[in-house]
């Protein structure tokens, strides 16, 4: 296993996880190919218990070997590492700062340490490391360039963000395409003034970039600016006629303002574009019924379940359109295991 191929899992993992600074899944940072060979002192049976997950055990270990030898050739890597797979990356930042302190050239050990940090909550102190890890490898590591955008956006330097952006998707870092990714990156991290700025910048610079006006639209419903929405999604049509989940965000929107004939016909053409995504046959379950439409919003309810059976808002609203229809068996099963679910998931209503 190469450095670049270790570096590009860890990475990857990382960027992964949809709460960045909650637990962490830690990569498999040693292999017996990637290990560094070291005489003394023996560190197998130490990392063998880390690759178990017995992390306090492999602590244990270490702090045996220590003892016996304070000055040990890498321990502070090891216990570095150790405690990044453990997920304590305050202990992994002290640990890696005297592992890359006793070697520079430790690239391991910075680019673990440039990863605890960022975990950690602290973007600024990992943006030098992770730039030194990118330089090491320029064209190899397209998360590291995610994940240096995502610091330079929680230290607030946007324009930075959008050259390493542009690095990773390849276009010019002043193109209508960087503005746009960005613009995306900055709706995840909930920036959303600035990400509203980028969009509107992207669609400046080319005003037929394809999903330019989609995000605009997205970002409007979701502050509920539903008619500036609607305008931005037919936009997006007019240029992406195509393109199933603008019809159904349109869709969403038009039923906010309970304009529900509007919303079905525009569902309609969404899954006839796309019918493997649930999203529309929920809405349209949703809308139907409001319609009164009961026995037409099951059909559409069932199939939405029979494609993604652990959705307890579909198990809710099938619930409710059995409840309508008389059927109160098979309504309180279904909202039964909607609140099962809801549990279950930790959702909320």
């Amino acid at each position: 296993m190469s450095w670049t191929y270790t570096l590009s899992v860890i990475l990857f993992l990382v960027i992964s996880l949809s709460q960045p600074f909650a637990q962490a899944v830690v990569p498999d940072v040693y292999s017996p190919a990637a290990s560094v060979s070291r005489s003394e002192p023996d560190y197998t049976e130490a990392r063998h218990l880390m690759e178990q997950g017995k992390f306090d055990e492999a602590l244990t270990q270490l702090e045996q070997i220590r003892a016996g030898n304070p000055n040990a050739k890498g321990i502070d890597h090891e216990f570095g590492t150790t405690y990044y797979k453990k997920g304590e990356y305050s202990k992994a930042v002290e640990s890696l700062k005297k592992a890359v302190a006793a070697d520079a050239n430790d690239k391991e050990a910075v680019q673990l340490l440039g990863l605890s940090h960022y975990l950690s909550g602290h973007p600024s102190e990992a943006i030098p490391l992770l730039e030194k890890v990118q330089g090491w490898y320029p064209r190899a590591n397209v998360d590291a360039s995610y994940i240096l955008g995502v610091c330079y956006i929680q230290s607030k330097n946007y324009s930075q963000a959008r050259r390493a952006f542009a690095r990773m998707f390849e276009v010019g870092s002043d193109s209508a395409a960087s503005y746009l990714f960005t613009a995306r990156m900055l709706l995840r991290q909930e920036f959303d003034p600035v990400a509203e700025e980028y969009a509107q910048k992207a669609v400046t610079l080319d005003p037929k970039l394809p999903l330019g006006h989609f995000l605009l639209g997205e970002l409007y419903t979701y502050k509920s600016r539903v008619p500036e929405a609607i305008e931005e999604f037919e936009k997006e049509l007019a240029i992406n006629p195509a393109h199933a989940e603008t019809y159904y965000k349109l869709a969403d929107a038009y039923s906010r303002m309970q304009k529900f004939d509007d919303a079905e016909r525009l569902l309609q053409r969404s899954i006839w574009l796309d019918s493997t995504s649930t999203g529309p046959y929920v809405l349209m379950g949703k809308i139907l019924e409001k319609k009164g439409e009961s026995q037409l919003a099951v059909r559409a309810l069932e199939h939405a379940a029979a494609m993604d059976p652990n959705n307890s808002i579909t198990h809710h609203l099938l619930g409710q359109a059995y409840r309508n229809l008389g059927r109160t068996e098979d309504a309180a099963r279904e909202l039964k295991l909607s609140e099962q679910l809801k549990q279950a998931g930790g959702q909320k209503d």
